[in-house]
C-alpha cells in the first residue's frame, strides 16, 4: 500500500490534499491517506462526464471490450497487491481477500463479453390494417452520465459491478468509494487511466458526506446506483430527483434447514454463510430455521465448528474471522448480543468482543423482535430458531422488513419449488446459503432490500434505454 493515494478527476489523478486517514482496521493505526474531494472537484467531474457522453457513446464495441480486457489482465498482474490492500483497509482476512479480487476479475471478463453483445430486435408491427406497411426494431443506447456510490464491505467487487457494465455500455461516471475502504476503487482508477477511454469518461472521488450531495441530486446525471444501508439508499432515492435509480441494501437473511438436508454438508456452508469475512455480507446468514427433528443434532454441529473457527490477524493465512468495520460497530453488535440474552435469549457459543474483534456468535431462542433477528447485524452473529412445518418456516423468513436472498437446504423438489414461489426475496438458493452469489446472476432485493438488480446484463438494462426506429414503406 502506498504511502498516500490521488484521487482521479476526469481519468487524471490529482492530488490536492492528503486529508483523509485509512486505518488497519486489524491493528488501529494509520496505513495510508487519500485525496479528499470538495464540491467544486465533484462538479467539475459531472461537467466532465457530459462532455464525455458523446464520445463514450460512440466507442464501438470491440473498443470497450479491449478496454475491459486491458483491465483484467491487469487485475491479474496486480492480483496479490490488490488482496494485500483489502486485507489492511477492510480487514478483510487474506483469502476472503484474494477471493475477492478473483471476483473483480471475473466481474470485468463478464463485463467484455457483453459489452458486443448489446443489441436489439425487430418488431412485428403490422398487427392490423392501419399499421401495413411498417416495421419497426429497437436498440439500446447509453443512459448517459452515472453516479455511483459503493460500500465498505467489498471495495472492489461492489466497485466493479458499477464500473464495468458502465464502461460495457458507454456511460461515464463519478463514483463515491466508502471513506473507511477507498483504496480499492482508487486501485481500479489506476489501471482504468492506462487505458484509451474518452477524457472525462471516469472520476473516483473519495470525499466527505457533507460535500457529496451532488452525486445524489445533479440533474446532470442520470442514473444513480447506490449499495449500502437501507437508512442512507432510501434518503438518497427521495432526493435524487427524476433520474434513474437502483438500490442494493441490507438484509437479516434467513436460511432454512429441513430433515432431508445432508447436515454436514448444511452446517459447513452454514459457517460460510454467517461468519464470511466476520458476517459484514448484506446476504450473511443471519436467521437459522431448523427442523424439530434434526435440531438438537444440527445445532451442536453448528456450534463445534464456530468454536473451532481463527480469529486474530487478518494477515494470517489461517485466519477466518477478523475484525469488524470499526470499534462503533463492534460495542453495537455486542449490545445486539447482551439484549438479545436479557430477553430470554440463550448464547451458544461467543458473544465476546474486545474492540473491532467480535466473537463468532450463535444464539437461540431469542425473540423475533430482538435487533439481532428483526435489523441487519452485518456482523459474525446468527440466531437458530425451531419449526415443525416448512409452509410456517416460509412464513417466518417472510416476517422480515427485508427481502433479498434466501437459503433452504431440502432434498424435496415440491418444497424447493414452494419456496421459490412463496419467499419474498430477490432469489432462492436451494441446497446452499443465500450469501452465495456469482457475478453474471441477477442480484437484488424487495422490500427494504432494494430497487433494481446487479449482475453485469441486469446492471446493461439499467444503464441503457430503449430507442425505438419505426420504418413505412409508402
Amino acid at each position: 500500500m502506498n504511502e498516500q493515494y490521488p484521487y482521479y478527476l476526469a481519468n487524471e489523478p490529482l492530488q490536492p490534499n492528503a486529508d483523509l486517514e485509512v486505518f488497519d482496521k486489524y491493528s488501529g493505526e494509520a496505513a495510508t491517506r487519500v485525496a479528499l474531494a470538495d464540491q467544486d472537484a465533484i462538479d467539475r467531474a459531472i461537467a466532465a462526464t457530459v462532455e464525455a457522453s458523446g464520445p463514450m457513446r460512440r466507442l464501438p464495441p470491440y473498443a470497450r471490450q479491449e478496454i475491459l480486457n486491458h483491465c483484467v489482465q491487469r487485475f491479474e498482474e496486480r492480483r496479490e497487491e490488490l488482496a494485500a490492500s483489502l486485507c489492511i483497509e477492510a480487514g478483510k482476512p487474506i483469502k476472503d481477500s484474494r477471493g475477492e479480487v478473483t471476483r473483480l476479475i471475473d466481474t470485468f471478463r463478464i463485463a467484455a463479453e457483453e459489452s458486443v453483445r448489446i443489441g436489439g430486435e425487430v418488431l412485428n408491427l403490422e398487427i392490423s390494417p392501419r399499421a401495413g406497411g411498417y416495421r419497426g426494431m429497437d436498440r439500446r443506447v447509453p443512459i448517459g452520465p452515472c453516479s455511483f456510490i459503493s460500500p465498505f464491505n467489498f471495495p472492489l467487487n461492489l466497485a466493479a459491478h458499477k464500473i464495468a457494465p458502465a464502461i460495457a455500455v458507454g456511460c461515464p461516471f463519478v463514483l463515491k468509494p466508502a471513506s473507511r475502504t477507498p483504496v480499492g476503487a482508487l486501485q481500479i482508477a489506476e489501471v482504468l487511466a492506462e487505458t484509451d477511454l474518452p477524457k472525462g469518461a471516469f472520476s473516483i472521488l473519495p470525499c466527505r458526506r457533507d460535500a457529496a450531495d451532488l452525486f445524489t441530486t445533479d440533474d446532470r446525471l442520470k442514473l444513480l446506483s447506490f449499495t449500502g444501508s437501507p437508512e442512507v439508499g432510501w434518503k438518497l432515492k427521495s432526493k435524487a430527483g427524476k433520474k434513474k435509480v437502483v438500490l442494493e441494501l441490507g438484509g437479516n437473511a434467513a436460511c432454512i434447514v429441513d430433515e432431508t438436508a445432508d447436515l454436514e454438508d448444511a452446517a459447513d456452508r452454514m459457517i460460510v454463510g454467517a461468519f464470511y469475512q466476520s458476517g459484514q455480507s448484506c446476504i450473511g446468514v443471519q436467521r437459522i430455521l431448523i427442523h424439530a427433528a434434526i435440531y438438537d443434532e444440527f445445532r451442536d454441529l453448528l456450534v463445534a465448528k464456530t468454536k473451532a473457527l481463527k480469529m486474530g490477524d487478518p494477515r494470517d493465512e489461517e485466519t477466518f474471522i477478523g475484525p469488524v468495520i470499526s470499534r462503533a460497530d463492534g460495542e453495537r453488535l455486542k449490545n445486539w448480543i447482551d439484549q438479545a440474552v436479557a430477553a430470554g435469549g440463550r448464547l451458544l457459543c461467543g458473544g465476546g468482543r474486545d474492540g473491532a474483534m467480535v466473537e463468532a456468535t450463535l444464539l437461540e431462542s431469542v425473540p423475533p423482535d430482538q435487533p439481532v433477528c428483526a435489523q441487519e447485524a452485518f456482523g459474525p452473529v446468527a440466531v437458530l430458531s425451531k419449526f415443525t412445518d416448512f409452509d410456517v418456516a416460509l412464513d417466518q423468513v417472510n416476517d422480515s422488513v427485508f427481502g433479498l436472498q434466501a437459503g433452504v437446504f431440502t432434498r424435496d423438489l415440491y418444497r424447493a419449488m414452494r419456496a421459490w414461489d412463496e419467499l419474498e426475496v430477490g432469489g432462492v438458493v436451494i441446497g446452499d446459503i443465500p450469501s452465495w452469489r456469482v457475478d453474471n446472476m441477477p442480484y437484488g432485493g424487495v422490500k427494504e432490500s432494494g430497487l433494481g438488480r446487479e449482475g453485469i446484463r441486469y446492471a446493461i438494462d439499467d444503464m441503457t434505454e430503449i430507442r425505438l426506429l419505426v420504418i413505412r414503406q409508402p
